[in-house]
């Protein structure tokens, strides 16, 4: 089966992990997959009969037998692909995730945002699940130029006691990183921060996020699992605003900071 009629079917399509499992095992072994039941294909991809169903429903089929049956066609010559197609597929989306990003740079407000986030304090920063990662990352740039900056990367009631928080100590602001899938509890944390009285600003892939700032950012989306840097490139840039806003104070706090790991040692010298 040629690659060209699977990406035709997959385009534009958002996959969970275990779909992306079954996608990719169709692009490695599609000259047999279209032989196989849909309880042989759910033990070779590794998953579940009923998500083969589901797979094939998200593409528009009725279900399982109806994809195969559009999938056979396909299955007439074309080279196999190269072991590292799919990995080369992935790169090439990211470079194209950001040059998307530097293309918009002018019209998203990252120095206005920049410049808030500079001035309030103390500045919560809310990420969970896999926008914890991201979220921590932010915050540990963040934390060398800001005075105060709360990591809220846990949900429960210790998320909304945070927000609680933070609002009492002086806050203005948070900045919430909500990338796929969107985990229910930090888009009803960020309602909950509105009416607190905090704005909101958030980092994500969709430009149609509610909140009253958005920083948009394509995601990565061929490997099993998303991959986030052109998100990761706004959240940097975003720093870099932060630190342009209050010069004098990002001066002080890094000279400060360099001289501390100097002194204890905190980094290896490696030659």
């Amino acid at each position: 089966m040629t690659h060209s009629g699977l990406e035709a079917l997959l385009d534009g399509r958002r996959l969970s992990p275990v779909q992306r499992r079954i996608a990719h095992y169709l692009s490695e072994h599609l000259d047999d997959a279209i032989f196989l039941s849909s309880v042989e294909l759910a033990e070779r991809a590794g998953v579940s009969q009923p998500s083969v169903t589901r797979f094939a429903m998200v593409l528009g089929f009725a279900g399982y037998p109806e994809l195969k049956q559009a999938l056979r066609p396909l299955v007439l010559g074309g080279p196999r692909p190269a072991e590292d197609s799919l990995i080369r597929t992935a790169l090439d989306d990211e470079i194209r995730n950001l040059s998307a990003v530097r293309e918009r740079l002018s019209v998203l407000p990252i120095k206005e945002l920049g410049e808030a986030l500079a001035a309030t304090e103390p500045l919560p920063v809310l990420g969970l699940r896999v926008s914890s990662g991201l979220a921590t990352t932010f915050g540990y740039y963040a934390r060398r130029i800001h005075p105060d900056v709360r990591l809220l990367v846990h949900g429960g009631s210790e998320l909304i006691d945070g927000l609680h928080a933070a609002r009492r100590a002086g806050a203005g602001w948070v900045l919430a990183v909500v990338l796929p899938r969107y985990p229910a509890e930090a888009v009803q944390a960020l309602e909950y921060a509105e009416k607190a009285g905090l704005r909101t600003a958030v980092i994500t892939d969709r430009p149609d996020f509610p909140a009253e700032v958005v920083l948009d950012a394509p995601v990565g989306d061929r490997l099993v699992f998303d991959s986030h840097a052109a998100p990761l490139a706004l959240a940097m840039a975003l720093v870099e605003a932060m630190a342009d806003a209050a010069p004098l104070r990002t001066q002080a706090r890094l000279e400060e900071y360099e001289k501390m790991t100097e002194e204890t040692g905190t980094f290896a010298e490696l030659q």
